[in-house]
């Protein structure tokens, strides 16, 4: 297998054992029967010499094999490799996960991650097994099979939603890898699954176990912008700005997947949507490593242990995200909060019809760096810092799309004056996905390390974290778990 350091016994292992810590990490293919599965396949376990293993569903797909029908393996939980790496291949996997590809070619992508096709195309193949297009067929047809399997819309209309550029190439492409027709495959789904709504895609989201979907709702309901977003009645609802048009989406954890209710204005963004909720949510996260890497450690060992699902939230747009932590600078959750829902109610652009209670887009980058500085209703230096920052955002110099450069979005991001290292790590941690982003100067560690006995200075956070690389993002929400119980302990004594 192509691209994997790993030893290819361990996987073998993984499979003999029907292992889910593996499942998306790695696919199995079989030559005896032609298919490839996810290492958890409740399938009779293969011959040794018949099992080829491939690291995405893309590489088993070129190389022959057919989805397994039981186990499902194209939808798994996507690989967290992809979100720790900050080179070309994982900056150009998140850009096709983005659907990229469907929507700016091969040479869309490369001119993103600022090298030629030529060397795109080595580099993924070097490390995947195929090229960026092979792999964005292979996300074209999770696509249509969720279609197929959670709408009734019209086959042709479906086949160029799902990003294929002709009815005869979908279904071509359906056959090869589900052997099995379009038709069929949607006849296959029993009628109640379907969503009885036409306007609303009902799908679940795939994920590791264990999640801790309360905390998540926590986290993001305390942070929620009125009219852009909302929590209750167990799922937590937000609008969406998409490549083609504009969304709403509900996301409700429930026992082994989130679901989710997209109300999109285009159907040929719902990749993109999925990809998006999935970052938000931190659902390609592996907590078997997490709770690994933490569990001897004596101050997050047992708040690991308590909560061994905790995720890290991401972001649904990058710019939005940096937008945010600017507002949040040396003020409470509620303050930042506040200052956001006043730049939505001057600046949000109004969804044409309401979903749920939620009523507009988030301010664009653009649009915040023309405003009239008086209507911001912020301190005069935080004024300028916003304003200098959506200008570098609108005009390009600074990126945070899927596919940015790390290094270079931080460079960029410390040049804005007045953004400070809380700011960069805040935007690495949230934005770029960067699991080992920390914030040592950030008050509420501060407060959770001194309830927990320890010093909480800055450079003393800085050397107790160095033990918990490289999950430090991680062990920052673990951190802040903490923080009302040690408001409380505060208040008791």
């Amino acid at each position: 297998m192509k691209g994997v350091d790993l030893d290819p016994e361990l996987y073998w292992q993984a499979l003999a054992t029907g292992d889910p810590r593996f499942d998306g990490w790695i696919f199995c293919g079989v030559t005896s029967t032609g298919i490839y599965c996810r290492p958890s396949c409740p399938a009779r376990t293969p011959k040794r010499e018949n099992v080829r293993f491939y690291a995405t569903a893309a590489a088993a797909q070129a190389a022959g094999f057919r989805a397994c029908k039981r186990c499902r393996p194209d939808a798994t939980p996507g690989s967290p490799e992809w979100d720790r790496r900050s080179d070309l291949v994982g900056r150009a996997m998140r850009l096709i996960a983005d659907g990229v590809v469907d929507r700016e070619g091969v040479g869309g992508l490369a001119r993103r991650v600022g090298y030629t096709e030529r060397h795109v195309h080595r580099e993924l193949v070097s490390v995947v097994g195929v090229g960026p297009l092979t792999l964005a067929r292979a996300q074209r047809a999770q696509t249509a099979r969720v279609l197929l399997e959670t709408t009734e819309v019209p086959i042709t209309e479906l086949a160029f939603a799902a990003g294929f550029r002709s009815v005869r190439q979908f279904n071509d492409t359906i056959r090869e890898i589900f052997a099995t027709t379009p038709r069929e495959l949607r006849r296959r789904v029993r009628r109640g699954t379907r969503a009885e709504s036409t306007e609303a895609l009902v799908l679940r989201l795939p994920y590791r176990a264990p999640l801790d979907g309360a905390g998540l709702l926590d986290f993001l309901g305390a942070r929620a912008v009125p009219g852009v977003e909302a929590v209750a009645e167990g799922a937590y609802r937000r609008t969406l700005r998409l490549p083609r048009g504009t969304g709403v989406v509900e996301l409700r954890p429930a026992d082994g997947y989130v679901q989710a209710c997209l109300w999109l204005d285009d159907l040929r963004d719902l990749a993109a949507a999925v990809q998006r909720c999935r970052t938000l949510l931190d659902l390609d996260s592996d907590p078997y490593a997490i709770v690994e890497a933490f569990t001897d450690d004596g101050i997050l060992g047992p708040l690991v242990r308590s909560a061994p699902g905790r995720r890290v939230a991401g972001a649904v747009d990058g710019d939005e995200m940096a937008v945010r932590a600017v507002l949040g600078q040396q003020i409470s959750v509620a303050g930042a909060t506040t200052h956001a829902a006043r730049l939505v109610a001057t600046y949000g652009e109004p969804l044409a019809t309401p979903v749920r209670g939620l009523t507009h887009l988030f301010p664009t980058s653009e649009e915040i760096a023309t405003a009239d500085p008086e209507h911001l209703a912020l301190p005069a230096a935080r004024r300028r810092t916003l304003r200098a920052l959506a200008t570098a955002l609108s005009r390009g110099d600074i990126a945070l799309d899927p596919g940015a450069d790390p290094v270079a979005a931080r460079r960029s991001l410390e040049a804005v004056p007045g953004i400070g290292p809380w700011t960069v790590g805040y935007i690495a941690m949230r934005a770029l996905r960067d699991p080992d982003a920390f914030l040592p100067g950030d008050l509420g560690v501060r407060h959770a390390l001194e309830a927990l006995g320890r010093d909480g200075s800055p450079a003393a956070a800085s050397a107790l974290a160095e033990r918990w690389r490289p999950y430090r993002a991680y062990a920052v929400q673990h951190l802040w778990a903490q923080l009302p119980a040690a408001r409380r302990s505060r208040r008791a004594a």
